[in-house]
């Protein structure tokens, strides 16, 4: 195993926390920052040499959703044991989703917490489960779930290390932005952003995007580029332009997508029709119908009379099957939505990374009505809780169905690069 310098693959702004990790300064590590400020790199980084250490110790990474992880955080480690010259010695494991350190045993094991009961079974060969990642961990529920799966693991050794990295989520009163202000003398707080990093780790298109978010909505770049909690209230979209559409911006829609959300009473049935500008990043909302009490074919016909016809594709909720086949039956062009544990908060993440969403208030009343509206529920004592409400969002289902032939497109977010640690010098 050649050895390779430490800061050739770290970014500047970890320094000083790889020292600390290293002599174990702390057991706790929250790590926050915007895109591109390569935390998540740090921590995929940083394990593989932290068990190579210590030779009793494996590793425990988590996300809250188990299908997000393959192509999320297991790439990132992957990645990562390339850059420190180590994959011949690592095999990888995808049934269940493992890398083994050949020499010794060791793993790196990815679960999803969206099913505790087998992160309690979890078992180790030899040693005990001395580090666990949580991966976009604002995604949890709350502390009390991060601590749940800690009392879990956190046994049968003397020396832990826990890593939390997470884009802080917009809202001030957000539980992971206010966990991450607790002080306790265990806990290393660690803030960094796309400013620290090289330069040409990033790219030349990276930085051009942060640059154009900057000049034309600080407010989202402040977020999404610089990690800053800058919202006050509950609303989830801050995002928002509602305005009339003109003319001239419709007739450069070349990609118009339709979405349904099935309803009836008390819950309405609602559709959109939306064009998603890719170049800049903007969602146009221009096209809206929402009716009560209406059967699928009394819909289908409504859709009909509006101009559809099997040209437009509509992706519909895939819960109702036979809605789904209903509107094929009558004429128009449908097919049920994907969805799929995560589906949601990647869908409602994507909507509010977005530059704005422009909506027609006169054509889109309703539309307009339900984003102005949308808020994070509080409990009592008025905290924020985490998670998407499940209520008035009819439209905004619609348009996450119509749009999700966009967001689920692989690549979609940004990967952070870096060029080519096994000492620190």
């Amino acid at each position: 195993m050649s050895d390779i310098l430490l800061s050739s693959v770290l970014g500047p702004a970890f320094y000083g926390l790889a020292h600390d990790v290293f002599r174990h300064g702390h057991t706790h590590y929250d790590l926050a920052g915007g895109r591109g400020s390569l935390k998540s790199s740090c921590v995929s980084l940083l394990v593989p040499l932290l068990l190579i250490q210590h030779p009793n110790a494996h590793a425990l990474v988590l996300r809250k959703v188990a299908n997000t992880i393959r192509d999320s955080v297991y790439a990132q480690y992957l990645w990562a044991i390339g850059e420190l010259g180590m994959a011949e010695y690592w095999s990888a494991k995808v049934q269940p989703l493992e890398l083994i350190y050949k020499p010794t045993g060791q793993k790196i094991m990815f679960r999803g917490a969206d099913d505790p009961m087998k992160i309690k079974s979890i078992k180790v060969p030899f040693g005990y489960i001395a580090i666990t990642h949580f991966e976009e961990k604002d995604q949890f529920a709350g502390r009390a779930e991060i601590r749940t799966i800690l009392q879990s693991t956190m046994r049968g050794g003397s020396t832990f290390w826990n890593f939390e990295s997470y884009n802080p989520p917009i809202s001030r009163d957000n539980w992971a932005n206010k966990d991450s202000l607790e002080q306790r003398p265990d806990r290393l707080c660690h803030r960094s952003t796309y400013l620290e990093a090289p330069p040409e780790w990033l790219g030349e298109q990276f930085l051009a995007e942060a640059e154009y978010l900057r000049q034309t909505n600080e407010r989202a770049y402040r977020h999404e580029y610089l990690g800053e909690a800058i919202g006050t209230g509950g609303n989830v979209f801050e995002n928002l332009d509602i305005r009339p559409i003109t003319p001239e911006e419709r007739a450069a829609f070349d990609r118009v997508r339709c979405g349904v959300d099935w309803g009836y009473f008390p819950d309405p049935w609602a559709f959109n029709r939306c064009h998603y500008d890719a170049a800049r990043r903007v969602l146009y909302i221009f096209d809206e119908l929402t009716a009560v009490r209406k059967g699928n074919r009394e819909t289908a016909d409504m859709l009909l009379a509006h101009g559809l016809t099997r040209d437009d594709m509509i992706t519909a909720d895939s819960a109702e099957p036979k809605s789904v086949a209903d509107y094929n039956k009558f004429g128009l062009r449908c097919m049920g939505a994907r969805k799929g544990p995560g589906s949601v908060e990647y869908s409602m993440k994507w909507m509010q990374s977005l530059v704005s969403i422009v909506i027609d208030p006169a054509d889109c009343p309703d539309t307009a009505k339900e984003f102005l509206g949308y808020e994070y529920e509080r409990t009592k004592d008025g905290q924020f809780v985490s998670g998407y409400p499940d209520r008035d969002n009819h439209h905004i289902d619609a348009v996450r169905y119509a749009t999700e032939p966009v967001w689920r497109i692989p690549g979609q977010g940004v990967r952070e690069k870096y060029t080519s640690l096994w000492v620190m010098k």
